[in-house]
């Protein structure tokens, strides 16, 4: 009974991994303007996403343009989208799987071995799926803070790392201490 409730846990955090991950890879709040200097009133925040950029004014416009050609986006752009949608739909499957394979359920029924393999494919299913997720993030939270610590770059062309991506303090430690 014990390992039925494991398996419903781990399905429902599952569950719940995929939701979060296709709720980051539409929204584009990947990247925000950073107000650094010495003008903290701003009219405009610009957000940067995987698929869109967008422009909030203090008025409350809210406008998003979609990115018109996919070749004319950088390099890392196109594999942080492809990891992105791989990871959903490796997700979508996992579901599937775990679905199929939970001792609560009555697929597969009477081949024990069968349904606890299946079980375990879709959990490594998740496993990959969360790892694929795990790469487009890092690399672009990388990527924001490199670049935000980079002296020839205006300070209103910087961003920092806007909701989507996690907020790592150790990085921002790491970063803040190197004298590049």
């Amino acid at each position: 009974m014990a390992s039925a409730a494991l398996e419903l846990m781990g399905f429902f955090l599952g569950l719940l991994g995929m939701l979060g991950t296709l709720v980051i890879t539409v929204l584009p709040y990947w990247q925000t303007s950073a107000h650094v200097g010495s003008n903290i009133v701003t009219a405009v925040s610009n957000m940067r996403g995987l698929w869109m950029d967008c422009v909030y004014q203090s008025t409350g416009a809210f406008q998003c343009e979609v990115y018109n050609s996919m070749l004319a986006l950088p390099s890392d752009m196109q594999a942080s989208r492809a990891l992105m949608v791989i990871s959903v739909v490796l997700s979508i499957l996992a579901i599937a799987m775990a679905v199929l394979g939970m001792q609560c359920t009555v697929c597969l029924e009477g081949s024990g071995p069968v349904k606890s393999r299946v079980a375990g494919a879709g959990g490594g299913l998740f496993l990959a799926a969360g790892f694929l997720a795990l790469i487009p993030v890092a690399w672009t939270t990388h990527e924001v803070i490199q670049t935000f610590y980079r002296p020839d770059i205006p300070a209103s062309m910087k961003y920092e790392l806007g909701e989507c991506l996690p907020c790592f303090d150790w990085t921002y430690m790491i970063h803040s201490n190197d004298p590049d």
